[in-house]
């Protein structure tokens, strides 16, 4: 028997085993307290499902890794804007028209492009809709004015203008002042040489609940509020190419139209030839025209399969 043991005698052995347990068994003590501990505590909550952080296309800001920024990309510090690609800033330039009545049509035709495309979107939001807008006027692909650019294919009946609030019927709609006053404070801004950087050499942008099929062909370089952004490949999207000075003469001033179509939204039952058209308040100057009807031509469908007392569930009561 050890000396020592035979010094601290039956007690003090007892102890000294005592001791050696504790040490044995404490650690899985500890690991184990914390897991006790979170039993009934509930998951933590996904942040797409709180009411404040939930809107069309709020999905894709919480999907991980569905805009990963790419490797050597700054940071942006804003709340609003995700980065996607390293961007290089506009060249920056002013916007003066020729005459006092050029530099009034251009920040009144931005204004709009601004109200009408980003009225609800961030201060971010709405600097980088102004922005693609003189990306445009500085690429030698657009008009070289900032209203020829804003209201491009305007005339067309399909709805396919380069802003679509200029030929969908969008501009009836009596803007509100306060939201005015904001939208044209960026356009003047813009105009008067203030680059937003984080959109870089952008020259399109959808909203985040669509996606047109031309956004496959351009390189995505930001989200920044509720719309995606995207510069051309290859040349058209370098500095370079946004080298064409502005024009200065703003020949128009709005779109090609003042009465549009109404738009069509699908899927809709055609209502019958007598009901009276649709026609908005034509409180701006400009109107919406109703789409020529046509008879309900279904003699020819299958007869439906839908039992009865649910072929009007969803319709509205009244």
């Amino acid at each position: 028997m050890p000396r020592w043991l035979r010094i601290v005698g039956w007690k003090g052995r007892g102890a000294i085993l005592a001791v050696a347990l504790l040490l044995l068994v404490a650690p899985h003590l500890i690991t184990a307290a914390p897991l006790d501990m979170l039993e009934g505590t509930p998951p933590p909550v996904d942040p797409a499902e709180e009411p404040g952080a939930n809107f069309p296309g709020s999905a894709f800001f919480f999907a991980e890794g569905a805009f990963d920024p790419a490797p050597g990309v700054e940071t942006v510090r804003s709340a609003h804007v995700l980065g996607l690609d390293a961007v290089k800033a506009a060249p920056a330039a002013l916007f003066r028209g020729m005459t006092a009545l050029d530099s009034y049509r251009a920040v009144n035709c931005l204004t709009n492009a601004v109200y009408y495309e980003a009225g609800n979107e961030p201060e971010d939001g709405q600097r980088a809709v102004a922005q693609v807008v003189l990306n445009r006027v500085r690429s030698r692909l657009w008009p070289d004015t900032v209203c020829g650019v804003i209201y491009e294919g305007s005339e067309r009946l399909d709805f396919r203008c380069q802003f679509t609030f200029s030929c969908d019927g969008s501009m009836a709609r009596m803007p509100a002042a306060a939201a005015w006053a904001r939208a044209r404070r960026v356009a003047q801004d813009a105009l008067d040489g203030h680059v937003y950087a984080p959109v870089g050499l952008a020259t399109h942008y959808h909203t985040l609940a669509v996606r047109p099929a031309w956004s496959s062909s351009l390189n995505p370089v930001a989200v920044i509020g509720a719309h995606i952004f995207y510069r051309n490949p290859g040349f058209n999207g370098t500095p370079a190419a946004f080298t064409v000075a502005y024009g200065g003469h703003e020949w128009i001033s709005g779109p090609a139209r003042r009465v549009w179509p109404q738009k069509p939204v699908a899927p809709v039952e055609l209502a019958p030839i007598s009901a009276p058209p649709f026609a908005a308040p034509p409180s701006t100057g400009w109107t919406a025209a109703p789409l020529p009807r046509s008879p309900r031509e279904d003699d020819a469908l299958p007869e439906s399969t839908i039992r009865p007392e649910y072929r009007n569930s969803g319709r509205p009561l009244t």
